[in-house]
């Protein structure tokens, strides 16, 4: 599928999704603010009936205008102006609550309106409990002060009545969750698209390398060996001695190709183990530094060493420790234009040590910074192939840095150089 293609079906769902989540937050707000309405409502009504009760019970003939004022959204006061019996307030609060369907606690307040003071209050819970038949419920008898005077009003304060509202509006909150998973199953769907893309288009990227990579060496092979073929070759020891060398060398290097391949293979399996040893690691540095000096001699290329003054030792595994070093010391070599000009450091830190490896070569853009350790990624040179290998030198830097239970991070500036800082704990 183009990548065109997969662009468009991204921009187009997520679109969609995004009108879908508005629209079901617009239809939740107005349900929300419907049930609101309707809880105000019914509540408003069961408070004017209990005040009604209380009128009827002091045979007060009077009638009650807009006695039921709401404070806030959850505290109402109740004007009655007559005296108020402690003993039937609550009970009435409770039958006309249970009567609308309202199960959710509250607290009340009686307050005299001359000496502006709470007379008496009390916390009732009604959550959960439901009615199963027309039982009245009567409250158990306690010992109330007598109130006799006049100009007095109640106040009801419900403390959960958000919780108990959106508790009401449970299908909403079901059809919201449902929606919220879909859009993270959809968002790990793109995820899951573009990581199959990106796998893709490596392993395309790997084949090509691997058949230029290849393609060479056997094309060499295959031209010496016909030369070889020649009956007249035998005359020309010389000239046997050379291709018979080139073709060693071009066999060297497709196996050591084969052999880099399979290796990381293994090293990806959960059972990879370490041979764990007390090594000299500046003792293994130089040798290190042995091995490359004809690789720099052939580029003109130059190595310093700056290490530290006393020697370090760390447990590691010698022959993995040994190519994580060979690694970056070649790839500083390969992306360098002209006479590398490679540097060793390494520093004693409390728990460990830290050990850099810069260059002054190519650099590496910011935007590419964070691929080159992927497996496959192989930094851009431009249209020139002279950069070999398939991208998995890095990728095992990293992989075996890690089992060591270390960090290594690279710092870079493009056409300026790289550095990458490699920390090893002592032991581990």
């Amino acid at each position: 599928m183009k990548r065109s293609t997969i662009q468009f079906i991204i921009i187009l769902a997520t679109i969609s999704l995004i009108g879908v989540v508005l629209m079901q937050s617009f239809w939740f707000y107005k349900a929300f603010r419907f049930h609101q309405t309707q809880l105000d409502q019914r509540i408003h009504v069961a408070l004017l009936r209990v005040a009604e009760k209380i009128l009827i019970l002091n045979s007060n003939p009077s009638t009650l205008v807009n006695p039921v004022n709401q404070v806030s959204s959850n505290y109402y006061i109740v004007m009655v102006n007559d005296v108020i019996d402690t003993k039937k307030l609550e009970l009435y609060l409770r039958e006309e609550l249970r009567f609308r369907q309202i199960y959710t606690d509250f607290e009340y307040g009686i307050y005299d309106c001359n000496n502006r003071k709470l007379v008496y209050g009390n916390y009732v819970r009604l959550h959960n409990e439901k009615v199963e038949n027309d039982t009245i419920y009567k409250p158990k008898p306690t010992l109330l002060p007598a109130l006799t005077k006049d100009n007095y009003y109640f106040a009801v304060y419900f403390p959960s009545l958000q919780s108990y509202m959106l508790g009401e509006m449970d299908i909403w909150i079901f059809s919201s969750v449902v929606l919220f998973i879909v859009i993270v199953f959809f968002a790990y769907t793109l995820l899951a698209i573009l990581r199959q893309k990106r796998l893709s288009e490596v392993q395309r990227d790997f084949i090509n390398n691997m058949t230029h990579e290849f393609k060479t060496p056997i094309a060499t092979i295959a031209i010496s060996s016909e030369v070889l073929m020649k009956p007249n070759i035998i005359e020309k020891p010389e000239r046997l001695l050379n291709y018979a060398t080139i073709i060693n060398e071009e066999t060297k290097r497709l196996k050591k190709q084969v052999e880099r391949v399979l290796q990381m293979a293994t090293l990806e399996k959960e059972d990879l183990k370490l041979n764990l040893e007390v090594l000299d690691l500046h003792e293994l540095i130089e040798k290190v530094v042995i091995n490359l000096e004809a690789p720099l001699r052939k580029v003109n290329g130059t190595l310093t060493l700056n290490l530290a003054e006393t020697p370090i030792a760390l447990q590691a595994d010698k022959l993995h420790l040994t190519n994580i070093i060979y690694n970056l010391v070649d790839n500083a070599i390969k992306y360098s234009k002209e006479n590398p000009e490679i540097n060793i450091t390494t520093t004693q830190k409390r728990n460990g040590v830290e050990i850099a490896i810069s260059d002054k070569g190519i650099g590496i853009a910011p935007e590419m910074k964070r691929k080159i350790f992927d497996k496959f990624y192989r930094v851009p040179t431009g249209d020139v192939h002279d950069v070999k290998g398939f991208g998995l030198g890095l990728s095992y830097v990293k992989l075996m840095i890690e089992a060591h239970k270390g960090t290594i991070k690279a710092h870079s500036v493009l056409k300026e150089g790289t550095t990458f800082l490699m920390f090893l704990p002592m032991n581990f």
